[in-house]
Order: C-alpha cells, then structure tokens, then sequence
C-alpha cells in the first residue's frame, strides 16, 4: 500500500505518520530524510544530490524521483509505505505518476489533512523550544507550568526563525500556489480521501484509520 499525505504546513502530517508507522508498520518516506541518507552513503544518486546542494541549487525533481524510486524498491515498503512532503508541485506529481508505472506500483490513497488556516497560525506560531536542552511546548496545546522556562531544565523557551507569523504566512502561501493544486490532481482520479484536521489528534487518527482500513478490505 502506498499512501501519500499531504496538507499545509502545521496539519500534522508528522504526527499522524508516526501513529500510522506503529499501528500498520508502514515505511515512513520523507524526500529530506532520504535525501540526506542517500548524500551520507554516498550512493551514486546521493553524489549526485551533494553536487547540486554543494552549489547552493535545488536538486532537480528527476533526481528526487528516482531516490524515491530506490527507497520504495527497499524491503521494509513491501507490507506499505508513507510518502510525506513529495510531491509538493504538479510536475513532481506527474514524475511520481510515471515513476510508479515503470515498477509496477502505484498510489492507494492521498490523505489530505483539511485544517482552518487561523487552526494552522495557532499551531505553528504557538510553538517554543527549550534553548538548553531542546524540548518542545506549545503555548496553547502544551504550555510550560512557568511561561517561557523549561519545565524539565529551567532553560529559556524561544520562537524558532520559522515559526515567527510573518515566516509562517511566507509558507502557507508557497503551499497555496504550489502544493494546493494537487488536490484538484488527485481528486480527479478518484483518490483524495479528505480527513478534517482540525479535531484533536485521537480523532484525526481514527478517521485516517478507517480509511486505511476500507481500502484493506476491498
């Protein structure tokens, strides 16, 4: 199984891939995390990912599929996988459709996790990180017993570069113009399962589960 999750930035695809990884034991595909796998092993396609990176350019969107051509083909994706952040444009959703093709493959269900765009501000300008020993609050969800210090060291809580408001709007409006019409893409085949995100995660989980589950017992 094959499942593409895709939503704004701060929907809780993250979130919701973990829960999906310990309940169904699919691969988890992050294009960052196995583009710098593939640049540490110094695989052919990883050489060649560092050259680009190395001069400051993205890497072109044929290479990123054909890493992720080579993670799927990995063991641990036979029983499913999860693709999270690819594709993000219409051109890479279209290399992905070929891709698949070539090896025999193909997409289950995209999971689009719908949240409030006030819901998504929330969430990501609310988030505060321990400047000492690096853990995680949220001023609204999860605040520190003492606002701004560390529950578990004492240290200095602070807003990271990307969760400032004016850099968060910056990334919703990218998603906007480049990841929203996707959407519309896999609707139109038939494989957009639209999950509301804006429940807590217990009940986000559970819808994404029934979905998984209809597709099983088909």
């Amino acid at each position: 199984m094959l499942i593409i999750l895709l939503g704004p930035p701060g929907a809780g695809k993250g979130t919701q891939a973990e829960r999906l990884v310990k309940e169904f034991a699919f691969a988890y595909i992050s294009t960052g995390d196995i583009l710098r796998k593939a640049v540490k092993e110094k695989t052919i396609l990883g050489r060649k990912a560092q050259d680009y990176m190395d001069s400051g350019q993205l890497v072109p969107d044929d290479l990123v599929v054909d890493i992720v051509k080579e993670r799927l083909q990995e063991p641990d994706c036979q029983k499913g996988a999860l693709l999270d952040g690819f594709p993000r444009t219409f051109a890479q959703a279209v290399a992905l459709d070929k891709m698949l093709l070539m090896i025999g493959t193909k997409i289950d269900t995209v999971v689009l996790l719908e949240v409030d765009e006030s819901e998504l501000i929330d969430r990501l300008t609310g988030r505060r990180v321990c400047s000492n020993c690096g853990a995680n609050y949220h001023m609204k969800f999860n605040p520190p017993k003492v606002r701004n210090v560390c529950d578990k060291c004492g240290g200095d809580l602070f807003q990271r570069d990307d969760d400032a408001l004016e850099t968060v709007k910056e990334r919703l409006e990218v998603y906007k113009k480049q990841t929203e019409p996707l959407i519309d893409f896999y609707r139109e085949k038939d494989l957009l399962s639209v999950i509301d995100g804006n429940k807590d995660i217990e009940d986000v989980f559970k819808q994404i589960d029934a979905v998984i589950t209809d597709i099983e017992e088909r």
